[in-house]
């Protein structure tokens, strides 16, 4: 298989931050990229333009829409991220400030009042306003890359609240199948117990009619109790399961229980998901974009303080006037208007600059080195639910027959010991079987849905531009 190349810094242009390429480590951001999935057999490849950003919506169940629904529009999370975005727009609108001048005014006014012995008592008043102007000329770019740094930040806020909505989703629908799960074991549990009750009442009937000795009416109670004593456990875990969904949509203990009551069981995933390939996965994925912006941020904080090196031009003025008549002071009997122009530049600090150029370097290299790991954990996340996604479903087939098998064969064990052909021990047996494997059949299907969840946020599912 030919490997596709990925890069990390052409994607400037794409992310529309002008003027942030990297020049002194992009050459380590060359990545190599499988073009298609090792484990994506039987999953078909669609176009880039694929729509993921309400993957639950393919679940078919209304339920668990309401609920996303809900967890997206209240969740405190979205609206921390939210936060977030809006004090990072207001920084890079603060740092664009800085490449234009600044303008101040001021007016004051006095009154003078005086008594001498040749002249009396006299008063005098004075007005005056004036204007002060200064700027700093960004010769070395280091205001615009303060602009670029704070436009990157303002980008992986964004990506972040991207990501905030995609993890919640998948968690929100993660949390929702567990509870159904719970809720199907607590059916199947009551269900065995009405089994065992009936069973239980054959083999006391059959004590006093001296087919049976107490050791089998005991053993027959003994199983009874056992499978209620497994009640409280799922009973809590349901309880507790609401409770999760509702802190995740925000919500106070009980605040969704009126809506989770409608149940359809275990969402099932769709028959079928187009995967793509890893390329468009990276490009997709909120936590690859943020780590993206991550770098470009930090590669202009490095030229930021790597402009600190070079000398800085200031140009200021002012101009100031003056009357002893209010309605005179666009008519000033006195002006004064002043400009100068400075360059300052370091000439000796001890090191504290090349120190800190060395420190943002560094800092650099590891956002690069932790937008690596975010590419291959991606890519990685990706097989690993794919892989799941197969196997999950291969073990689910051959239990469904098992089950269906044990069914059937727990239907004849109970026939035949009413015939009192068998002793207890084989219902007993027989019954454990069953409930081991609809247990077994349970958690493989919610591993299976689980699966899909975990594959369509693996994919960058879960979030919009418009989100």
């Amino acid at each position: 298989m030919k490997p596709a190349r990925f890069f990390l810094f052409p994607c400037v242009a794409l992310l529309g931050l002008t003027g942030c390429g990297v020049t002194s480590t992009s050459s380590q951001a060359d990545l190599k990229l499988p073009a298609n999935w090792k484990n994506a057999g039987g999953f078909p490849v669609a176009s880039p333009n694929r729509d993921l950003s309400r993957w639950w919506g393919r679940f078919n169940d209304p339920t668990l829409n309401r609920v996303i629904s809900i967890a997206i529009e209240s969740s405190p999370d979205i609206k921390a991220a939210t936060a977030r975005v809006r004090e990072a727009r207001a920084n890079r609108d603060s740092a664009y400030s800085s490449l234009f001048p600044n303008l101040t005014g001021g007016a004051s006014t006095s009154s003078r009042r005086a008594h001498t012995e040749n002249n009396g008592t006299f008063s005098a008043n004075s007005y005056s306003a004036g204007l002060d102007a200064s700027w700093e000329v960004d010769l070395f770019g280091k205001n615009r890359s303060g602009v670029d740094t704070a436009a990157a930040n303002l980008g992986a806020a964004g990506e972040n609240l991207n990501s905030v909505h995609a993890s919640l989703a998948a968690e929100v629908a993660s949390v929702y199948t567990t509870l159904r799960t719970n809720e199907a074991r607590l059916k199947v549990l009551n269900d065995n117990i009405r089994t065992r009750e009936e069973t239980s009442q054959l083999a006391g009937w059959r004590l006093k009619a001296g087919e049976a000795d107490s050791l089998e009416a005991t053993q027959a109670e003994s199983s009874l109790e056992s499978a209620r004593a497994a009640l409280p456990s799922l009973q809590g875990s349901i309880a507790q399961g609401k409770n999760a969904l509702a802190l995740l949509a925000g919500r106070a203990p009980g605040g969704l229980d009126s809506i989770l009551s409608s149940s359809r069981g275990i969402p099932l995933p769709p028959s079928s998901l187009a995967v793509g390939i890893p390329a468009d996965v990276l490009r997709q994925r909120p936590d690859v974009r943020l780590a993206g912006y991550q770098v470009l941020a930090a590669a202009s904080a490095t030229r930021t303080v790597e402009a600190t090196r070079y000398p800085s031009l200031n140009l200021s003025g002012s101009l100031g006037l003056d009357t002893t008549r209010s309605n005179k002071l666009f008519d000033p009997e006195g002006s004064a208007a002043s400009i100068a122009a400075g360059i300052t530049s370091p000439i000796f600090d001890a090191g504290r600059i090349k120190a800190n150029i060395e420190a943002a370097s560094a800092a650099e290299e590891q956002n690069i080195a932790n937008y690596r790991k975010t590419v291959l954990t991606a890519l990685s996340e990706t097989e690993d639910a794919l892989i799941a996604c197969r196997r999950s479903g291969e073990r689910l087939t051959t239990l469904e027959k098992a089950t269906e098998l044990a069914r059937e064969s727990d239907e004849v064990a109970r026939q035949r010991y009413e015939a009192g052909e068998i002793d207890f021990l084989d219902v007993l047996d027989s019954q454990r079987t069953l409930l081991s494997l609809e247990d077994n059949l349970l958690s493989t299907r919610t591993d299976r849905t689980t699966a899909y969840i975990r594959l369509y946020q693996a994919l960058g599912g879960g979030w919009s531009a418009g989100s």
